[in-house]
């Protein structure tokens, strides 16, 4: 895809994120690079199984593989990506890809915690999002995709909303973050969420206050949970989780536990999802 779909870590801010075996793991990576150049002179596609992926493959869907990945991780082999965004290799090729990706599909083990939930609690799809309310990618996708997704699975998907700011680049994220907790403390996340997606005036204090009053909540103890910082810990602690699994852009969403990453369309989340009721995806 050409198109921007999510906005990222800086490098240096991710490392400081990351797990404490980062080392190892590249020395993992620099073995799986020799891997992939002994496939390439076989004429055969290894994909890495350590990067989350999620997207989909056109030619996947016509033999039968109903869900693909999008790649997403520091090495991924360009043989490689092409073939997963359908823009070049050959047919020999591809045809090995989306072999090899339809016995590694991965599923993380991602806990809804004790965050905002919107939809039946036994629904049998769930679309976990780590966001930032800054982020102009999760805009777009709230935009987009959210409100179909609501309107057209009204009984099969509940999404739930994890914490992600980007603080280095996003200097708005974090206050926004503790202004939704303190709305959900009242009962109010999913239309705080809303409101400051929607942007009508923009992000600031002053539009903290009054999204509140608009939404009628108990000015004096928002205002209150808002100067404490109660939900801080929170927040980082959403933040910690995500970038120890891996994760490093807003936003990132895990349908069932598999990841997808990026303001994809909403005939993304579409394929997968009919595909994961039907019991199509291994």
């Amino acid at each position: 895809m050409t198109e921007e779909t999510m906005d990222t870590f800086p490098p240096d801010e991710l490392e400081a994120a990351l797990p404490e075996d980062l080392d190892q793991e590249k020395e993992l990576d620099k073995e799986e690079a020799l891997e992939q150049e002994e496939a390439r002179e076989g004429n055969t596609i290894t994909f890495k199984r350590s990067h989350l992926y999620a997207v989909l493959l056109p030619l996947a869907f016509a033999v039968g593989l109903s869900v693909g990945y999008l790649f997403w991780g520091r090495d991924v082999p360009p043989a490689a990506t092409a073939a997963a965004s359908g823009t070049g290799g050959t047919s020999g090729q591809a045809q090995a890809s989306a072999s090899d990706q339809s016995q590694a599909v991965r599923r993380y083990d991602v806990p809804v915690d004790d965050d905002p939930i919107l939809g039946p609690e036994n629904a049998p799809i769930t679309v976990i999002e780590f966001s930032d309310f800054e982020c102009p990618y999760c805009r777009r996708w709230h935009e987009e995709v959210y409100s179909r997704l609501l309107e057209n699975y009204p009984d099969q998907v509940r999404i739930v909303y994890r914490d992600f700011p980007l603080d280095s680049i996003h200097r708005n994220a974090t206050p926004a973050a503790l202004a939704a907790n303190c709305a959900y403390e009242q009962n109010a996340f999913w239309e705080y969420h809303d409101k400051l997606f929607g942007g009508e005036l923009g992000l600031g204090a002053d539009a903290y206050e009054q999204y509140a009053q608009e939404l009628g909540l108990d000015m004096a103890s928002f205002d209150e949970c808002l100067q404490s910082d109660r939900y801080l810990d929170e927040v980082r602690a959403d933040l910690q989780w995500a970038a120890n699994l891996g994760v490093q852009s807003t936003p990132t969403f895990f349908i069932n536990g598999i990841a997808l990453v990026g303001a994809q369309p909403y005939e993304v989340f579409q394929q997968v999802i009919d595909s994961e009721l039907a019991g199509e995806i291994p």
